[in-house]
Formats: structure tokens, C-alpha cells, sequence
């Protein structure tokens, strides 16, 4: 019996690009900047992601989560676009 690969289609595997931003306001902003800048049609999720270890509520970095399906976005425009604001992208 021969050996059974997985089957693997890169339409059936979504790319999710992670920005990491200083704040909500800011992570707003870049959501908002998103769909002008790059032509995003789905909104982004906005995420807020306590950093390890603080008990103030302030301390906290904001994600914006992008849907990709398409992979039609750069993420080096993506990263620099983050970085207009004291951001970056998440590598994977």
C-alpha cells in the first residue's frame, strides 16, 4: 500500500497578517488607514494584548488582525506602513 501525503493547497491555507501597535487609538488609526492605503475590504479585528506580566491596565500593546485570503498583500509594505505609526508586523 503506498504511503498516504497530506494534501495540501495553499488556496486552502489563509494568511492572517498580525500588526502590532503602541494603543487602541493608534491601532484605530491604522485600521482605518488600512482599507484607504492597501484596499482591504474586510474590516480588521482589533485585539488588545496585555504585556507579560503588568497589572496596568495602560500597559497593554493593541493588534490589528488583516485577512488575507487572497495573499495579495505585501507584508514589507504592511511592516513599513506599522512602522509609520511605532508598530510592526508579527512575523510568523
Amino acid at each position: 500500500m503506498p504511503d498516504n501525503d497530506p494534501v495540501t493547497d495553499a488556496r486552502l491555507d489563509p494568511v492572517r497578517h498580525v500588526l502590532v501597535l503602541p494603543d487602541r487609538d493608534t491601532a484605530e488609526e491604522v485600521a482605518e488607514g488600512l482599507a484607504d492605503r492597501f484596499g482591504i475590504a474586510e474590516e480588521p479585528h482589533l485585539i488588545r494584548d496585555a504585556l507579560a506580566g503588568e497589572d496596568d491596565a495602560e500597559d497593554a500593546q493593541w493588534l490589528v488582525v488583516v485577512e488575507d485570503p487572497a495573499k495579495a498583500l505585501d507584508p514589507a509594505a504592511l511592516d513599513a506602513y506599522a512602522a509609520e505609526y511605532e508598530g510592526w508586523l508579527e512575523a510568523e
